[in-house]
C-alpha cells in the first residue's frame, strides 16, 4: 500500500483525579508529530486481514465488461467529443427508462459538463475501474423540468461556453457569430413554449461550472443513481461500443 500522507499527530491527554465525584479535565496535552517514511514496515496481520477483500474488490473492477473500438478522448471536437458523447449517450440510455417509470415522462435531452470527464477511454476492453477513473465523483443523475424560455437560456450558455459539454438527444447547429441555425430536441423543432425534461447532475443544478440556468426550474426528479453506476451499466448491456464525433452541436466555420 502507497502512503500519500506525510505525518499525523497523536494527542495524548493525561487526566489526573483526585476523587471519583470531582469533574474530569485535562492537566496536559502533548502533541507530537510522527513522520511515515519507508523504514516503517508493514504491519503483516493487518495486511493479511484486509488482502482477501482488495482482491475481491480487484477481481470486481478489473472483469471485463464491452469492448471499445478507438480510444474515446475529451478534445477531438469543438462542440462534441467522443469521451463527453460516450458519456452523456449513457446517461440517457439507463436514465430514461427509470425516468418514466416513475414519472411516466421521457428525458427530452441530456446536458453534463466537459470538466466532469476525468479520463480517456483507450480501445480495448473495459471495466468497472474505467468507470471509476473516467467518472471519479459521487454525482447523481437528476432530471429537471424546464420551461422552453428557461432551456432557451441553457442553449445560450452551450452556444458561447467554447466547451464542448456533452448532449444527448440533440441536433444543434451555429454558425460562425455563435447564432442557432438549427435547433432540434427529442428529434423535433424546439418550441419556446414546451416543457422539456433535462438529464444532468446533481453538481450542475446546484449551479456548478457556471450553469446557473438550471435554478430557473419547475421541478427536480433525483434518480437516486450515480453517474458512474448508469456507465457500469452501459458497459454491461453493450457487447461493443463505438461513438465518435457528431452532428449532435457542431459549428460553421
Amino acid at each position: 500500500m502507497n502512503l500519500k500522507i506525510q505525518h499525523f499527530v497523536i494527542i495524548i491527554t493525561i487526566v489526573f483525579s483526585s476523587c471519583v465525584d470531582n469533574v474530569e479535565n485535562p492537566h496536559q496535552i502533548v502533541a507530537k508529530e510522527l513522520p511515515i517514511t519507508p523504514s516503517i514496515t508493514t504491519n503483516d496481520s493487518i495486511a493479511n486481514f484486509i488482502a482477501p477483500y482488495r482482491e475481491r474488490i480487484n477481481t470486481v473492477l478489473d472483469s471485463t465488461l464491452s469492448y471499445v473500438t478507438s480510444d474515446l478522448v475529451k478534445d477531438d471536437g469543438k462542440r462534441n467529443t467522443s469521451a463527453g458523447n460516450f458519456m452523456a449517450d449513457a446517461v440517457l440510455a439507463q436514465a430514461n427508462p427509470i425516468f418514466k417509470t416513475r414519472t411516466g415522462q421521457e428525458i427530452d435531452f441530456v446536458v453534463l459538463n466537459h470538466g466532469g470527464i476525468r479520463s480517456i477511454i483507450s480501445k480495448g476492453k473495459v471495466n468497472a475501474r474505467t468507470a471509476y477513473q473516467i467518472m471519479p465523483f459521487e454525482n447523481s443523475i437528476v432530471v429537471v423540468e424546464m420551461s422552453g424560455t428557461s432551456v432557451k437560456h441553457l442553449l445560450t450558455f452551450l452556444a458561447k461556453s467554447g466547451r464542448a459539454h456533452p448532449v444527448a438527444n440533440t441536433k444543434l447547429k451555429l454558425d460562425n457569430q455563435y447564432n442557432y441555425l438549427k435547433i432540434e430536441i427529442n428529434g423535433a423543432r424546439f418550441n419556446e413554449n414546451q416543457t422539456y425534461y433535462v438529464a444532468t447532475n446533481d453538481y450542475l443544478v446546484q449551479g456548478g461550472d457556471d450553469m446557473g440556468f438550471f435554478k430557473n426550474r419547475s421541478s427536480v426528479t433525483n434518480l437516486d443513481y450515480l453517474v458512474r453506476n448508469s456507465i457500469i451499466d452501459y458497459f454491461k448491456k453493450m457487447d461493443t461500443i463505438s461513438v465518435s464525433v457528431d452532428d449532435r452541436f457542431i459549428q460553421l466555420n
